[in-house]
């Protein structure tokens, strides 16, 4: 097992729990394209990094951090879309933005360490 810091795991779960709401809220308003496919990515972060704990491998333990990385990417985009399409206000976008962002450095930090280590 690898350990990874709590801060990316608490912070990844509370993100997932932001999504989670963020899709009912949407769903709420009948959209269902874009809900769907951030609530895959938006969860499917903080599902990676949890894998990544149990990696067999330091390549495997690599791997699993940058599709959490992969994944935390292609939520900043389904954010910034629903911005732009007018279903989220500005100060949402930038508070979940934020948070996503933080994520996206943290994972990218780790995987460099993890790099180096080999």
């Amino acid at each position: 097992m690898i350990i990874i810091e709590n801060k990316l795991s608490e912070q990844s779960l509370d993100f997932s729990v932001l999504i989670i709401n963020l899709v009912k809220r949407l769903k709420e308003r009948r959209e269902s394209i874009i809900s769907n496919q951030i609530g895959r990515s938006g969860t499917s972060i903080g599902a990676n990094i949890r894998e990544a704990q149990y990696a067999h491998s330091k390549a495997d333990f690599i791997s699993k951090l940058q599709i959490a990385l992969k994944e935390a990417n292609e939520t900043g985009y389904w954010l910034e879309l629903l911005f732009k399409t007018d279903y989220i206000e500005k100060e949402q976008y930038d508070f979940l933005e934020s948070k996503c962002k933080s994520l996206r450095a943290i994972l990218v930090s780790s995987i460099n360490t993890a790099k180096k280590n080999i």
